[in-house]
């Protein structure tokens, strides 16, 4: 049996894997470990599960390969742009992550963000809790309609595929951008040439050097006035400054945002900007759905320190 290091505190169930195994952390009150804790648990440990908040660097790496106890890092999330997969596989560690159980829920979220940001739900609601609205009007609250909408999907993996499966029965229109040709109806070539012609566009790209910033001032600035851009994906992806900018003068007509490129910290002109719906970094919150990403990730660890190889390992891209 080995030594396992749990980031954070997980769902109910989701160590069930690692029964026998000598598990330490979280911390009491479940806050992130710091760097030299990160380096000084690496060390002592055959095992690490980890959260995307959790910054598994070379340097972490290293001091895991000094002893040469690491073996194995499990991310519980599908992304894993926190962990030097390069570094990890020149020293021998396997690196694994929770591809598939979160795709659904994730597609939900972004589905609930379109919706709400295209009726100008969280406008609506916050006038009603705080006593701003004074009865029914025929021109409050004039959002756009998103059945028969033309869609734009930034991205086409699984997420991106369930949301085009959501759009359907909405009657819209769905085109799709990604790296390469997915050789699939709606494909466009370029972006440049797809966020002219979409209604709303949903990111759904992984993070990364490659998609920094992929949504910009000058690709904000292509989209129409009345479109709504929606990001379930990873913060990076757009620039938040350059984004609050397009809402607050009107450059764009809504957004709805559950990632951020600072979590937890909000640049404070996306928090005040109009029509904008905002949530938490929620996208696979539900019971179901986070157990089973705690699962997949503790039964990789459980499979690695045990001779065998799981199903979901990352090799560098």
């Amino acid at each position: 049996m080995g030594r396992v290091l749990v980031t954070r505190r997980l769902p109910d169930g989701g160590l069930d894997p690692l029964a026998g195994h000598d598990l330490v952390g979280p911390n009491p009150d479940d806050a992130p470990y710091t760097p030299e804790e990160l380096c000084a648990n690496a060390r002592e440990c055959d095992a690490i599960v980890s959260l995307l908040t959790d910054r598994i660097d070379a340097g972490v790496l290293g001091a895991g390969a000094e002893t040469g106890r690491l073996r194995v890092v499990a991310n519980v999330a599908v992304g894993y742009d926190n962990i030097d997969v390069r570094t990890a596989a020149a020293l021998g560690i396997t690196v694994c992550n929770t591809p598939g159980v979160l795709d659904d829920t994730t597609a939900d979220t972004a589905f609930l963000l379109i919706l709400a940001a295209s009726r100008l739900a969280s406008t609506a609601e916050a006038d009603l809790r705080t006593g701003r609205w004074k009865g029914w009007s025929v021109t409050q609250y004039l959002g756009h309609d998103v059945h028969g909408a033309t869609l734009g999907l930034v991205g086409f993996g699984r997420i991106g595929r369930a949301v085009a499966r959501r759009a359907e029965g909405f009657g819209m229109r769905v085109f799709h951008h990604a790296r390469h040709p997915t050789n699939e109806p709606g494909y466009v070539g370029g972006l440049d040439e797809l966020l002219p012609e979409a209604d709303i566009v949903s990111l759904h790209t992984p993070g990364g050097p490659d998609t920094h910033h992929l949504i910009d001032a000058r690709r904000l600035a292509l989209m129409k006035p009345t479109a709504v851009l929606v990001n379930t994906a990873r913060g990076t992806v757009v620039d938040e400054r350059a984004l609050a900018e397009a809402l607050h003068r009107g450059r764009l007509f809504a957004a709805g945002i559950d990632v951020y490129e600072r979590e937890p910290e909000v640049d404070p002109r996306l928090l005040s900007a109009p029509r904008t719906v905002l949530l938490p970094h929620i996208g696979s919150a539900s019971q179901a759905t986070r157990t089973r990403m705690a699962t997949m990730a503790t039964t990789a660890v459980a499979t690695v320190l045990a001779g065998g190889t799981p199903p979901n390992v990352v090799t560098p891209t």
